[in-house]
């Protein structure tokens, strides 16, 4: 077969640009979430307490004690931000793409076009110049800083854990900017994922696993902390805590695969399923493991409903919102005593709420129960996309792409 058949996502779109692709789409995603809560009435910005004054000061000036910045004063930077960023990358792309000509022995030629272009990047990224929405760059390497190094007996900012909760989502994504760092290395192709040996087979999942040491640190952090009289950051940290078993017994499935083709020689090699090993079916409990608890910890903590809950609970009647409405108070929503919402109870004394929901809907009833399946799904391909192994064997195929662009859709 034909090489520019087998891996044709590999030569038209190269993983350091998918890389890049995906990059771009966060921006676009947290500027488009601050968006669509002001639209909503929620104040994005006060929940996420990004008027705090350890944050960076606005450009037009810092905002005045009586008066907060409006929420388009954050996400339209991002915005351009988003823009001049896909410029730049497209435009890299298509100079890529006329260079190779859709012809796979010129793709390592013109390998060094995605290198520049990272590294323009990240010049910019650390470039002190007030250039480029300098205010967001530095706003990202402070959220950066204060994640990885974070005070142990300091509080952990709300702001914190939404980063921290966005770099677990581009977990596989670090792991492949490690790979294009060595697939644009004098001797790397583009075409096919480098090899390691001995240690340097292990830094690939050390990178993956680093967003949930984070988190599972800030967890403990709030668990540990003498305000604290709640059992629920205990619950969360486990949650982060049984994603390293997926990432390292995933990363471990070579040693399972060379052994196997000692026995049943090459074609052992090329098989998906290898259950008659233990450390593949140890990966397999790893997995089932981690997106149950996961499911569980967004259908009953996240969600607040009572479908996993074993506590017994009232029966209370089911309350819908009539409207949601913008107000002039930039109060942050978690210390407002109403919000902007308005209420209806379906029945006094009816009858009690739909088993397994909560009291206060805010959808209508059918979007639950698909909310709750689809979220069931997405976990359980959360927990493929943190194996290592998969994404090795199938490089170049669409369907682990499209998996990884759902990045930030589950809950953690």
């Amino acid at each position: 077969m034909d090489a520019q058949l087998e891996k044709p996502l590999a030569a038209i779109f190269p993983l350091p640009f998918r890389v890049l692709f995906l990059v771009g789409l966060g921006i676009l995603g947290w500027a488009t979430n601050l968006h669509g809560l002001e639209r909503l009435g929620v104040d994005g910005p006060g929940i996420l307490e990004l008027q705090d004054r350890s944050y960076l000061p606005l450009r037009s000036g810092s905002p005045s004690r009586n008066k907060q910045p409006l929420a388009h004063a954050f996400y339209a930077p991002l915005y351009r931000l988003f823009v001049i960023y896909s410029t730049w990358c497209f435009g890299a792309w298509l100079l890529y793409r006329v260079q190779t000509r859709s012809t796979v022995a010129l793709v390592d030629v013109f390998a060094y076009i995605p290198g520049v272009c990272i590294l323009c990047i990240l010049t910019v990224l650390l470039c002190t110049m007030d250039i480029v929405q300098k205010r967001e760059r530095d706003s990202f390497l402070l959220s950066a800083e204060r994640c990885c190094f974070p005070a142990s007996d300091g509080p952990i900012h709300f702001s914190d854990v939404i980063f921290a909760d966005i770099l677990t989502s581009y977990a596989k994504v670090l792991g492949d900017l490690w790979l294009s760092f060595w697939m644009l290395l004098p001797g790397g192709s583009l075409l096919s994922i480098p090899t390691y040996e001995g240690w340097y087979q292990w830094v690939l999942p050390c990178l993956m696993s680093l967003p949930y040491a984070i988190r599972l640190r800030q967890c403990l952090i709030e668990y540990w902390s003498p305000s604290n009289t709640s059992r629920r950051p205990l619950l969360n940290a486990i949650k982060y805590a049984s994603s390293f078993p997926v990432i390292f017994l995933s990363a471990a499935q070579r040693l399972v695969e060379s052994e196997l083709v000692k026995v049943g020689g090459v074609s052992a090699e090329h098989k998906a399923w290898h259950g008659e090993h233990p450390l593949f079916r140890l990966w397999l409990v790893a997995v089932v493991v981690n997106s149950l608890y996961s499911f569980w910890w967004d259908v009953t903590n996240d969600w607040g409903l009572e479908l996993l809950n074993l506590r017994h609970t009232e029966s209370r009647a089911v309350v819908f919102p009539l409207q949601q409405t913008v107000t002039a108070d930039r109060t942050p929503l978690h210390l407002r005593s109403s919000g902007g919402l308005s209420f209806r109870r379906t029945n006094r004394h009816g009858p009690p709420y739909p088993y397994g929901l909560r009291p206060i809907l805010l959808y209508p009833l059918p979007v639950y129960p698909l909310i709750v399946f689809l979220n069931l799904v997405l976990r359980m391909t959360w927990s493929v996309k943190l194996s290592s192994h998969l994404h090795l064997q199938s490089e170049g195929s669409v369907v682990i792409f499209f998996l990884e662009v759902d990045v930030g859709i589950p809950a953690h």
